[in-house]
């Protein structure tokens, strides 16, 4: 949230007055301008596929210790993957986010450093392998090791915090569909992350927006653990929709 939208008066902000039944659940996607989904529908022009481009190359590079590249250990491909992370880690005892898996493969199978949250490589590569996924529906595991963390993430979902007093659910369910200074208010739904946001002018991961969202409620940051408890939440929400990455948001 951009920070004069702070100084406008909360019921502005919210659309005070409207219908507050909330709008069916759906993708980002489509409360877009027709020039924005054009531009997510035409690889051509999706300036997200420069990162998945790049994600290739990472895929195929081996590492100068001599130890497998990601294909050498997936050369079967990797459709489906992202459309069902977070998923439960057994020797973690949690669950881990695509981008957690990336670094943990790195590390341990690689014997290379993890690479930092929202570096070029790591979005890259997360971008081209949730691409292979692109159209399939997000299928969450149904795994009872995971439900006292979704539980958590829901709990968080619905928690007015920050010095606006806002949660999640008031602005993507009650009012989802009505208008936020010009732009339509999503659903909220995690169907093409990481994404490339024009406000950004690059890629982005869920947990960055995320972040952004705390900062714009005037809320004290989210630590890992609650961002992975809130990505498990919205990913269930969502679960059903197509797959999308690498997505174009505004």
């Amino acid at each position: 949230m951009r920070a004069w939208l702070l100084l406008l008066p909360l019921p502005l902000l919210l659309g005070a007055g409207r219908d507050d039944t909330p709008m069916a659940s759906r993708s980002g996607f489509d409360v877009m301008t027709p020039a924005l989904q054009a531009m997510q529908r035409d690889d051509a022009q999706n300036p997200a596929l420069l990162w998945s481009a790049n994600g290739a190359t990472h895929w195929k590079a081996e590492p100068p210790n001599g130890r497998p590249a990601c294909v050498g250990c997936h050369a079967t491909g990797m459709a489906g993957v992202a459309a069902r992370y977070p998923s439960f880690s057994e020797p973690l005892k949690r669950p881990v986010t695509l981008s957690q898996q990336i670094n943990r493969c790195r590390t341990e199978h690689q014997d290379q450093p993890a690479w930092t949250s929202e570096s070029e490589a790591l979005l890259a590569l997360s971008a081209y392998i949730g691409q292979q996924s692109r159209g399939l529906p997000i299928a969450p595991p149904q795994d009872a090791r995971l439900d006292e963390w979704r539980q958590a993430g829901e709990a968080l979902y619905r928690q007015r915090m920050g010095q606006l007093n806002l949660s999640c659910a008031q602005c993507h369910e009650a009012r989802a569909g009505q208008r936020l200074a010009g732009a339509t208010i999503p659903s909220g739904l995690a169907t093409g992350y990481p994404i490339y946001r024009l406000e950004w002018q690059g890629m982005g991961s869920l947990q960055r927006r995320l972040r952004n969202c705390t900062t714009g409620v005037r809320a004290a940051p989210l630590n890992e653990e609650a961002l992975t408890q809130v990505e498990l939440y919205l990913m269930q929400r969502a679960a059903g929709l197509r797959v999308e990455t690498p997505a174009v948001r505004p």
